[in-house]
């Protein structure tokens, strides 16, 4: 089973679901009317909106949001969210910190971003009452459960654009999530020069490495509840499959709803492909690398596997926002390319 900080398992997701429903029923929706906290939504030094940008129309899985004006206090609760409106030059005044981070809720590559720090917010089971005490005009939850519930409570408080259709349980690209972000703060065009700008990273990488391509690879994770392996959606293979890889098949045609399957001990051998990199979730990387079994792995055994022992690079990996991709494009590509030339 994949744990939290790399993604919501199925059986949190379910907690999540009845945490939320127990949410509704105790707190107040006076809470409206509480005291602001929190930071104040600013841009950078390119300026705001654009101009005509506002009303604005988002599509959602619960229909059409209208976003009637620029917003000026922005919740960001989907994952990602809040560094997807950092890049695009807006400051959240509430924030939900998936990875827990601290501080500002924030990996690295983002440090630096606020003027003032926002207010945390919980994640599967976001803090209704704190949420609207800080008075948005705008909650951003692109990337998320698509949880109908979830969507209607946080839409009592402020204009909620919640995630797409088909994007439920947190399978949004981080193409979509830029696209639908930039339009709700007025800021299309700056979002598709980031576009842009990431998609060439990309493909420069991968040209520069070449040995990638048509190489199979196994992105996996390790928790305490077991293994387990990612599949097409959630981000990670997508990010592979930018710089030439191939999702391992054996893995990818178990794929399910979720973006990620879980892989018992007497089938690790569904680990091994030209690159296995696995990411230590609540463990530390020495659990994974000491497994007998693991090692086993003819990929492992062969030395062509990478364990990520930098909680930032997996962190960036994970994130997979329009600010968290070049960082991880600098420090997961020469692992890459390091443990690949085990096994030539």
């Amino acid at each position: 089973m994949i744990g939290r900080s790399a993604a919501p398992t199925p059986s949190l997701r379910r907690r999540a679901g009845l945490g939320l429903l127990a949410a509704l029923l105790v707190v107040p929706l006076a809470a409206c009317g509480g005291s602001q906290d929190g930071g104040t939504a600013t841009s950078d030094a390119e300026g705001g909106a654009a101009e005509g940008a506002f009303p604005a129309k988002i599509s959602t899985k619960f229909g059409d949001v209208t976003v009637e004006r620029e917003p000026r206090r922005v919740v960001a609760l989907g994952w990602g969210d809040a560094e997807t409106a950092l890049a695009l030059g807006v400051q959240p005044v509430g924030a939900s910190d998936w990875l827990a981070f601290g501080g500002d809720g924030v990996g690295p590559w983002a440090k630096g971003k606020y003027d003032k720090s926002p207010k945390l917010i919980g994640t599967l089971e976001p803090e209704l009452e704190k949420i609207a005490a800080l008075k948005p005009d705008l909650i951003l939850d692109t990337k998320s459960s698509g949880d109908s519930e979830r969507n209607e409570m946080l839409s009592k408080i402020a204009p909620t654009v919640s995630a797409p259709s088909g994007g439920d349980q947190y399978k949004l690209s981080w193409q979509r999530q830029l696209s639908m972000v930039a339009k709700a703060l007025g800021r299309s065009e700056r979002g598709e020069e980031l576009k842009k700008q990431t998609d060439a990273h990309f493909r420069e990488t991968a040209e520069a490495h070449p040995e990638f391509k048509g190489k199979t690879i196994t992105l996996g994770a390790y928790s305490g509840g077991g293994y387990g392996a990612y599949v097409r959606g959630g981000g990670r293979v997508e990010f592979a499959e930018a710089l030439g890889f191939r999702n391992s098949p054996a893995v990818q045609k178990r794929a399910g709803k979720g973006f990620s399957i879980d892989i018992s001990r007497e089938k690790l051998n569904l680990l091994d492909a030209d690159l296995t990199v696995m990411t230590p979730i609540g463990v530390k990387p020495g659990k994974i690398a000491k497994d007998p079994l693991y090692q086993a792995v003819p990929s492992v055994e062969d030395g062509r596997s990478v364990i990520f022992e930098d909680r930032s690079i997996s962190s960036a990996f994970a994130t997979n926002t329009v600010l968290s991709l070049p960082y991880a494009l600098k420090k997961v590509t020469p692992l890459f390319s390091e443990a690949l030339k085990k096994g030539d």
